[in-house]
């Protein structure tokens, strides 16, 4: 498989980027790799890149982008951060990415059992790492159910799994809001914006649609 070119690129619509996202998890549950040579991918993408999507997902090393939804190199634009939210320079990135490099769909990918939604479930605090959770903290809140404060922590993995959820959403309720150059090219169909979870216990991504 060879490096996405211009012309390539200019063949991606939005449902057809979130399809190669798909098939490739598809390929990647199933231990199957697209046959590219990367070191040739290298060269071909030497003067230029044309990737075809903006993935932002947690620092977490089981998720790896690339890796889960088997691409190459030039492929994806991939942003990380704890606890995959938005802030002002992530959201410049994504506007770099969709308005001037091209791509034609922003994922917000959560995942299951994450350490920086436990944090924030936990009101945990060290150093910096406290002022992150906090940008965290109104998934925590959103999340109604269990009432019981006990029951509100990161033992309860299907309340942090809720909580990465409803992190997702709120993500991408704010790209809407605060960039109003990626809800434009939305609104126009030029991109797609879809929140999706990566399950660490199957490798499967399920995309919220």
């Amino acid at each position: 498989m060879k490096a996405h070119t211009r012309e390539t690129q200019s063949t991606m619509t939005p449902e057809k980027s979130l399809q190669y996202l798909k098939e490739g998890n598809v390929r990647f549950q199933n231990n199957l790799k697209a046959n590219r040579n990367l070191l040739e991918q290298v060269n071909d993408t030497s003067e230029g890149q044309f990737p075809f999507a903006t993935i932002l997902s947690c620092i977490d090393s089981r998720v790896s982008a690339e890796l889960v939804f088997d691409q190459g190199l030039g492929d994806i634009f991939s942003v990380r951060i704890a606890g995959n939210f938005v802030n002002e320079d992530i959201l410049g990135s994504m506007e770099f990415a969709s308005k001037l490099a091209g791509t034609k769909l922003i994922v917000v990918l959560g995942h299951t059992s994450c350490g920086a939604i436990k944090g924030a479930c936990d009101n945990a605090k060290l150093g910096n790492l406290t002022k992150l959770i906090e940008k965290i903290t109104p998934a925590v809140d959103a999340v109604k159910e269990p009432k019981d404060p006990e029951l509100r922590t990161s033992k309860n993995l299907e309340f942090v799994d809720n909580v990465s959820h409803m992190n997702v959403d709120l993500t991408i309720d704010r790209i809407h809001a605060e960039s109003p150059v990626l809800s434009e090219m939305e609104k126009n169909g030029e991109i797609k914006i879809i929140g999706a979870m990566y399950d660490v216990n199957s490798g499967a991504v399920t995309f919220f649609e």
